[in-house]
């Protein structure tokens, strides 16, 4: 057994539908400065007044939702993958939440 990789034979059939475009390099840098420039907002909310603390919780959530999906569908190419593996993501997530969930009630944590 050879551990050295074949390369793909040239008259390989393709299919069409099986490939999906991935973005390009200037586009990943594009969302980067994006991610960076909300983690600069959510460090700015540090120095916001006491006062507004309902709205900095309610920045900082959006923050964090908003990266999350920049993340999942970008560098974890759940935009272009097949919908099963979004799916089973949401499950997954949705499985997780529950069980967090139910930790923070044994707790009683909201009491």
């Amino acid at each position: 057994m050879s551990s050295v990789i074949e390369p793909a034979l040239p008259d390989a059939p393709h299919h069409e539908g099986e490939a999906h475009d991935h973005p390009t390099d200037k586009k990943f840098i594009e969302i980067a400065i994006i991610l960076a420039l909300i983690t600069g907002l959510e460090t700015w909310t540090y120095w916001w007044p006491q006062s507004w603390h309902t709205i900095s919780l309610i920045v900082l959530i959006g923050c964090m939702v908003l990266k999350f999906v920049m993340i999942l569908l970008y560098f974890m190419h759940l935009k272009w993958d097949s919908k099963l593996f979004s799916l089973m993501f949401y499950i997954g997530l949705v499985l997780a939440l529950g069980v967090y969930l139910v930790a923070l009630f044994t707790f009683q944590f909201f009491s």
